[in-house]
């Protein structure tokens, strides 16, 4: 493997790094994320992180951090394989951060460092991000082994709920899925323009 300087940012579509990352990321999926801005990082010819930038998971919860909804985004996936070298997430992050900065009106970046999953953002704070404390944990929907945002109990295409919202509500019903608190998350954020 290559030197992080040697590393090469590619702006990607969402298509081209979904499998990395649901192979890669802890949360194993991006379901129910939007991803406005989607990178890949290669070693040459191989994909060796990618990461996806793009509306804030909870509606309104961009008027914590801007004037609009167009200044605002969230840092949603990052992941890189395990043997890449010190520094090789934060050099990812500062190219698409000047991406960013270059080739759209985004004033701020906003991320999240989850507790349940044993992060506290150290690797924000090693990209310049302002630390803006702790956001108080979710209801989570724990569902064979994975775990599930209470939201997706209710999500829906044309005023019905989908599949599986459906199954995820009968599995609460009948005992096979669980309710319970996620820990905190930790608010990063970094101030791409004034």
């Amino acid at each position: 493997m290559g030197g992080v300087k040697n590393f090469i940012v590619k702006r990607v579509e969402r298509k081209d790094i979904a499998h990395f990352i649901e192979t890669h990321h802890y949360s194993k999926s991006i379901n129910g994320c939007i991803s406005d801005y989607c990178f890949a990082l290669y070693d040459e010819t191989e994909m060796i992180g990618a990461m996806f930038y793009g509306r804030m998971a909870m509606r309104n919860q961009w008027k914590k951090f801007g004037n609009s909804i167009y200044e605002v985004t969230e840092l949603r996936r990052l992941v890189c394989i395990d043997n890449t070298p010190k520094n090789t997430e934060s050099y990812f992050i500062g190219k698409t951060l000047r991406w960013l900065k270059k080739n759209t009106d985004i004033k701020v970046v906003v991320s999240y460092a989850d507790e349940e999953y044993g992060h506290t953002g150290i690797i924000y704070r090693a990209s310049n991000f302002k630390y803006m404390g702790q956001k108080k944990g979710a209801k989570i929907v724990v569902y064979n082994g994975k775990k599930y945002h209470d939201r997706a109990l209710r999500n829906k295409y044309k005023g019905k709920l989908k599949p599986f919202a459906v199954k995820l509500n009968e599995a609460l019903k009948n005992g096979e899925a669980i309710f319970r608190e996620s820990k905190d998350k930790h608010c990063y954020i970094y101030r791409l323009k004034k």
